[in-house]
């Protein structure tokens, strides 16, 4: 977790730059993050490959199957092996996305701010102060298998919105993350629009993103990530059950890095 630390190398850097000191520290951490996108990037495109394969091995085990094919069962092989590298890929990617993720006690006034904020809508929301993590229940702000924020939901949002444009978060970015149970997207209208947990996480993140720039939050300080079902917080049931705890939207508030 060397880059989670670096981020939060120290109050005094948790609080932008006000020594010469920091501004080295920084400037490495800048340098591993770019190494860490570029090979993220790397990973995703390796992951895209991978799956185009996938989907190729699997339509000819459909026509092997079909027509009694010899070579079935060693397709089936090569399937059952392509998938356990994309998982192991999958999340690989993952961690190293959360490890871009950093982590750190809030200034007392913001985080003052953000615990008033939890209690009011705490139907819903949750805010854990050690780490500047405000998380959204998915299941109170999304219908099952959607990426519409719903009506009900959206004035938590826009409240939260009102606190990141405050002058005590102004220096700070505010990364959405996107997380799922790890039950199968099956119904063919939603797999059209959502392919995988991968994609309704990250959609969904996106959705809250755009209201968040809808109410004036800076686009320079926002980004997105999209976790599907590789970071739950408590095992889902057995069989592709899920569990309603690991769908969620987390929002990392964290120093701007320049």
């Amino acid at each position: 977790m060397q880059t989670v630390r670096l981020l939060g190398v120290s109050l005094v850097c948790s609080f932008i730059v006000l020594a010469s000191g920091c501004n080295g520290e920084l400037k490495d951490l800048r340098i591993q993050n770019d190494r860490q996108q570029k090979r993220i990037a790397q990973l995703e495109s390796e992951l895209r490959t991978a799956e185009l394969q996938l989907d190729q091995w699997k339509r000819q085990l459909a026509t092997a199957e079909a027509t009694g094919g010899i070579d079935a069962q060693a397709l089936r092989e090569k399937i059952a092996a392509l998938e356990a590298d994309l998982a192991k890929k999958k999340e690989l990617i993952a961690s190293m996305q959360e490890r871009l993720l950093g982590v750190t006690p809030l200034p007392i006034e913001l985080s003052t701010k953000l615990e008033d904020f939890a209690k009011q809508h705490s139907d819903m929301v949750t805010y854990d102060a050690g780490r500047g993590i405000v998380k959204f229940k998915s299941d109170l702000l999304f219908d099952l298998g959607s990426d519409q924020v719903a009506a009900s939901a959206a004035g938590a949002i826009k409240a939260l919105c009102d606190i990141l444009n405050s002058e005590e978060a102004k220096k700070f970015d505010v990364v959405v993350a996107g997380h799922t149970d790890d039950i199968p997207i099956e119904k063919p209208e939603t797999r059209v629009k959502h392919p995988s947990n991968w994609h309704l996480s990250a959609h969904r993140a996106i959705s809250v993103l755009q209201i968040m720039a809808g109410n004036n939050v800076n686009a320079e300080r926002l980004s997105v990530r999209g976790f599907g079902e590789y970071r739950p917080v408590v095992p889902n049931t057995p069989n592709k059950k899920g569990n309603a705890q690991n769908r969620r939207v987390e929002i990392y508030i964290i120093p701007t890095v320049t």
